[in-house]
């Protein structure tokens, strides 16, 4: 008879948590209940059916063991069996590849940017692509330059360097990336607190990611001013960590963890771990998360962590997506998917190393989010950690990715290059300028600008359509030629 196995993930505990029902979880393994409501979503509950494996043959009986050897073989080959790849999948993979490479037409992408599925067998088309990834400017133990390399040699095409409320290691991942024709997604994991709209409980921590165009975001003061408050609190947590570990009885010096944690980066929990294992406390980092750092764990604090709602909202503005980390991790997932949709969340990871969580896939669809998914690759001496780029995201998932990215990150570009005009000097000097009449010439001047070196041909062409029609439709104002400033 079959048997059905129901999704769980480990706790840091070490215990084992079920999704049983829209917004429930519990510790235990028993079956799931059935869910209370019918507007909170699809059960998220993954059910696999597995066939029951053949009784063990007598011993000495060769022949039905050859029987149950060859019986195995027939169902390994079929459970991987692999149906021919769509159509759509393909032009996909073009698509995805050509803005990978900023439209340079390479040997796998033909002149004409169209596939062929002879091309491809079996196989399913698949781009490498990395979404979720830490360097040292954190809490991983890679420099962005050698984490942009880990990628190349990984195969990795499309890379997002995801740090931890800041992004600093941004630039050095962008020019390492040019050796390698990788393309460099800035983007950011902001720390975060969940707390249910009826204000009761405590807040859960929950982390948004944030995914920017080339240009990067939109009003980037403003999200560096979050950013930064962010990081100066956790100077403060980092210290209630120490204090907490200190009363049960394994002092640490607060210069030693910032020590670790490298000059003018903020002290995390990944540092504080790092310390414990020098001190001889614990044996590794995945010991000291799963005893005392985990959330709500023994040795656990907050920070100055602004609402989760708050922050997708400050994405939305800055020219981002918005993105929901591990949310396999939360204790109730649902409510809190239900409330940053609301905000304007814009996906949810539900891709891990080891496969797609049906449950998540099934309310991202409920609620039509995005599913993407990231390694969450921090460098870290865990053989267990999945690597950079280990993740299968498929290739439709990533272009459904930039339909809904790129007409945001266009709009960013297009303010931040207003706003790059407006700092130029003397816009109406009358010392040396140069006069143009055409938006391709104002465009070329503008983008010669070092803020503005990672452009997108058809990023281009927008701007030029833009900037032509405010040439040759300001007759009005007699503005037939726009006199620029050197």
């Amino acid at each position: 008879m079959p048997l059905p196995l129901y999704c769980a993930h480990a706790r840091p505990n070490g215990q084992t948590c079920s999704f049983h029902g829209p917004g429930h979880m519990t510790t235990t393994t028993t079956r799931p209940a059935a869910p209370t409501t019918e507007d909170e979503g699809v059960l998220v509950v993954a059910i696999a059916v597995v066939d029951a494996m053949p009784a063990p043959a007598p011993p000495g009986d060769a022949d039905d063991r050859e029987k149950q050897k060859k019986e195995r073989a027939r169902r390994k080959k079929k459970k991987t069996r692999r149906r021919t790849p769509s159509q759509e999948e393909v032009a996909a993979q073009q698509s995805v590849l050509s803005w990978a490479r900023r439209g340079e037409v390479h040997d796998d992408v033909d002149a004409a940017g169209c596939g062929h599925l002879s091309q491809f067998g079996r196989r399913r088309p698949r781009v490498a692509v990395e979404l979720h990834a830490h360097s040292a400017r954190s809490d991983g133990s890679l420099s962005p330059t050698a984490l942009v390399e880990r990628a190349h040699r990984n195969g990795v095409k499309v890379l997002a360097l995801t740090d931890h409320d800041t992004m600093a290691g941004v630039p050095e991942a962008i020019e390492s990336a040019k050796e390698f024709s990788i393309r460099i997604i800035p983007a950011v994991e902001i720390s975060a607190v969940y707390s249910p709209g009826n204000g009761a409980g405590a807040g859960e921590p929950v982390h948004i990611l944030a995914y920017y165009g080339s240009w990067g975001p939109a009003k980037s003061q403003e999200l560096e001013k979050v950013l930064s408050k962010i990081r100066e609190g956790r100077y403060t947590r980092a210290k209630d960590m120490l204090s907490k570990l200190r009363n049960l009885h394994m002092p640490l010096k607060f210069e030693d963890v910032c020590n670790i944690a490298g000059n003018g980066v903020a002290p995390g929990r990944v540092h504080v771990a790092r310390a414990m294992v020098e001190a001889g406390y614990v044996d590794n980092l995945r010991q000291a998360f799963s005893r005392y750092l985990y959330d709500g764990g023994p040795a656990y604090a907050t920070g100055s962590e602004p609402a989760g709602e708050s922050v997708v909202q400050l994405i939305c503005r800055t020219g981002g997506i918005a993105v929901l980390a591990h949310p396999w991790a939360l204790k109730y997932p649902v409510p809190v998917i239900k409330d940053l949709k609301a905000a304007g969340l814009h996906g949810i990871e539900a891709y891990r190393s080891d496969g797609k969580l049906s449950g998540l896939s099934d309310l991202a669809d409920t609620y039509e989010l995005l599913k993407l998914g990231g390694s969450d690759y921090h460098g870290r001496d865990d053989k267990e950690e999945p690597d950079i780029g280990s993740v299968d995201l498929p290739v439709l998932a990533f272009f459904r990715f930039l339909e809904v990215a790129r007409p945001i990150w266009r709009n960013a570009m297009k303010e931040n290059f207003a706003n790059t005009v407006e700092r130029i000097p003397d816009w109406n000097g009358s010392k040396g300028y140069r006069r143009t009449s055409s938006g391709n010439d104002f465009c070329s001047m503008c983008l010669s600008s070092p803020e503005l070196e990672e452009t997108d041909d058809s990023e281009v062409e927008v701007l030029q359509m833009e900037f032509s029609d405010i040439i040759l439709g300001s007759r009005s104002c007699k503005m037939h030629r726009l006199v620029v400033q050197f």
